[in-house]
């Protein structure tokens, strides 16, 4: 009895606390780094953050704009290219230093980098997705890495319209 009284006593306090887990916290955006990673003012610090779910192209040749070449069938070149228009995008709705962003992490709080992993929402209505956004708009693919797969069908369902519509890497 002793123990099932600890059990029941620590399987609530796990779903009390993950209750809160979808809470929204508001962010400071320093700059963008690029299509999915951001400078941010995080408890103090300047952090990064990585936006779950997604992967935009690199904007530098390096072993993952290879790997993208081969995968889009795009030159080098062509993969840099993509990777600025990302990030260009990501700066029309995040305005360097100006901006706050929402943050809504998943089951890890970090990756193996340090960096903080999250869905970006541009406001605290959640009614805009900056990981789903630069999907749909095709300067992203789905790139999920459980446990981290909340809005995985909200992300594939855009990914499907991105490619329909030729947007971005579906051109």
């Amino acid at each position: 009895m002793k123990y099932l009284k600890k059990f029941l006593f620590l399987f609530f306090l796990f779903l009390f606390s993950y209750s809160f887990s979808d809470d929204l916290i508001p962010v400071k955006v320093a700059y963008v780094i690029d299509g999915d990673t951001y400078k941010i003012y995080y408890q103090g610090e300047k952090k990064s953050v990585r936006l779950i779910g997604i992967d935009t192209p690199e904007t530098q040749k390096n072993n993952r704009a290879e790997l993208q070449s081969r995968q889009f069938g795009k030159d080098i070149e062509e993969i840099k290219k993509l990777g600025q228009q990302a990030k260009q995008y990501a700066t029309n709705f995040i305005k360097e230093g100006q901006t706050i962003i929402y943050l809504e992490f998943d089951v890890q709080k970090t990756d193996k980098y340090g960096r903080l992993l999250a869905y970006v929402w541009l406001d605290k209505e959640k009614s805009k997705m900056m990981n789903e956004i630069m999907i749909k708009e095709g300067y992203a693919v789905v790139y999920t890495v459980p446990p981290d797969v909340k809005y995985l069908e909200r992300f594939l369902q855009a990914q499907r319209q991105a490619r329909e519509n030729k947007k971005g890497l579906w051109r």
